[in-house]
């Protein structure tokens, strides 16, 4: 079979890799989503019809979670009638976009949840060095004060959405220590710059999210090293508030009590329709005007109504549900954390869930799609078991 053959894994191992470093590292964003194009969609399309049967059995092994997201397209495709979009062809070849990445998954997971771990800590460690260029280019060429609010390069250059894709590189590599001691030091520099980004980002959502995960990990991991990184990120955060209170404190709320409030009465006058696909809004709250929401669920309840809102948390929970199922899997133990940060983050920002790839992806549609990764773990592991029983 076409995908299976060796050149075929190494072009969307390529594309995965390209998803989580490219977009920090890629000289702009249009190359970004041209090499997506060119190294996941393309490959996705070429290997789909050789491919059939995996996909079939992927809808067969999570048809519920591949019937929400279907469903969820097919409503946001139906809002385009009553949308004010400019380009409502663009929105709708957007969603497009979306199944195709879904897609590549299950091609993917015909190389082995190990390759795809591997993949993982590859893109998480390109995503490090960029954490370290942000902050040399920052701090140290621009000649930014310490206490300035870090910008970062590339697509993470938003100090609070730009913290979301740091974290979820942090979370992916966090609870996977290398064996080998030279593997070990890249891993300790990865993470120390990781976590620095996000330090330095003052992003209090990303923090709280990450923080918040890390303490409540030891529940699933029950190794004494989560145990461990639960007790100091504990102190550290009470170290961190008595050194730098005011600082954490200056923002105060901003503005997101306000924000959500106004945001409901929006969707209070459009309850079952929203405004449509890809509808520009703004949010008047506190005398100020918004662009968005801040919060995932609220942004997705404007624009495509309750319907809207309840599909996509379906789509959700379903995704939890298949990560319970492979709890007892390795991958399955760091999705749980990803969805845990990633349920956590879009309550403080991100309102973007059918734009192109970009920050928001990486707490939305790719915590989804590295879930239907998890059947073929448990086959694999259900194998394993089965020679070791054997023998």
């Amino acid at each position: 079979m076409l995908y299976q053959k060796s050149w075929a894994r190494a072009w969307l191992g390529i594309g995965l890799v390209w998803f989580l470093g490219a977009i920090a590292l890629a000289p702009s964003n249009k190359v970004y989503q041209q090499g997506l194009v060119l190294f996941l969609w393309l490959p996705t399309l070429v290997l789909a019809w050789s491919a059939r049967a995996v996909l079939v059995e992927a809808w067969r092994r999570q048809a519920a979670l591949w019937g929400s997201v279907l469903l969820l397209m097919a409503w946001c495709a139906v809002s385009l009638f009553w949308s004010s979009a400019e380009e409502p062809v663009r929105e709708a070849k957007r969603l497009v976009y979306i199944v195709v990445f879904l897609l590549a998954f299950p091609l993917l997971a015909q190389a082995g949840t190990t390759r795809i771990r591997h993949l993982l800590q590859l893109g998480s460690g390109l995503l490090a060095i960029a954490a370290l260029i942000s902050i040399v280019h920052f701090y140290g060429l621009q000649d930014h004060p310490l206490i300035g609010r870090l910008y970062g390069i590339g697509e993470i250059s938003h100090p609070i959405l730009g913290a979301y894709v740091v974290g979820c590189a942090a979370l992916l590599l966090l609870y996977q220590l290398p064996h080998q001691r030279i593997y070990q030091l890249g891993w300790i520099l990865a993470l120390a710059c990781l976590g620095a980004f996000i330090m330095l980002s003052q992003s209090r959502g990303a923090v709280l999210a990450l923080l918040l995960t890390v303490l409540i990990a030891p529940l699933w991991l029950r190794t004494r090293y989560s145990s461990t990184l639960a007790a100091l990120a504990l102190v550290a955060t009470g170290l961190t508030f008595y050194v730098a209170y005011d600082l954490i404190s200056a923002r105060g709320s901003s503005y997101r009590p306000e924000i959500f409030a106004a945001a409901l009465q929006m969707i209070g006058e459009h309850p079952w329709t929203g405004l449509g696909l890809g509808a520009s809004y703004k949010v008047f709250a506190a005398a100020t005007e918004f662009d968005h929401t801040h919060n995932m669920f609220t942004h997705v309840a404007v624009e495509l109504g309750w319907p809207g809102m309840l599909l996509w948390t379906a789509v959700w929970l379903f995704t939890l549900a298949e990560i319970v199922r492979a709890r007892h899997l390795l991958l399955g133990k760091l999705l749980l954390g990803l969805w845990i940060f990633s349920t956590l983050a879009m309550q403080f920002d991100a309102a973007s869930l059918t734009a192109t790839p970009r920050a928001e992806w990486f707490i939305s549609w790719l915590v989804v799609g590295l879930v239907m990764l998890l059947p073929w773990g448990r086959a694999e592991n259900d194998a394993c078991g089965k020679i070791s029983g054997s023998t």
